[in-house]
């Protein structure tokens, strides 16, 4: 899994309009990468709609942020257009990036095991260095306490 003083995993990933986002992206400006299950649903939902209200507090510091899920460009499309998001979202489809950041893992859930994304927050500054690795976060509430963490950096 990923740790505060690692550098950023290398990625390249297509955002819902098909635009590629790179790992290299990441320098010169925080960014913000978490990753959530399953695109519309309502855990994943709240947490794209607080991080998009608070979006002119994160530009103001100079930060970017996306979201990564396995939907693909055309899911996360109908997503951002359904509830107005203004998060890039990345469609990791292969969950290459899911793998090198560690999220994809085995869950459980009623008694049965299978592998999915666990809801994770990486916080990366301006040198592309991971600041802050959360796994499991909860979703209400997350964006206000990323952004506190990304003011003081």
């Amino acid at each position: 899994m990923i740790q505060p003083g690692d550098k950023v995993p290398e990625f390249e990933l297509p955002d819902s309009d098909m635009n590629i986002v790179k790992s290299s992206d990441c320098s010169g400006h925080n960014f913000v990468v978490y990753f959530y299950p399953k695109d519309d649903t309502p855990g994943c939902t709240m947490e794209a709609t607080e991080f998009t209200d608070l979006m002119t507090e994160f530009e103001k510091l100079d930060t970017r942020i996306v979201g990564v899920s396995k939907d693909n460009c055309i899911s996360h499309g109908d997503f951002r257009d359904k509830y107005g998001l203004t998060v890039r979202l990345l469609a990791d489809v292969d969950g290459k990036m899911c793998e090198a950041f560690g999220v994809w893992q085995e869950k459980e859930k009623n008694g049965v095991k299978k592998m999915g994304i666990v809801r994770s927050t990486f916080i990366i500054d301006t040198q592309g260095v991971i600041r802050h690795a959360m796994y499991n976060v909860t979703p209400k509430g997350h964006a206000a306490e990323v952004l506190e963490l990304v003011k003081a950096l």
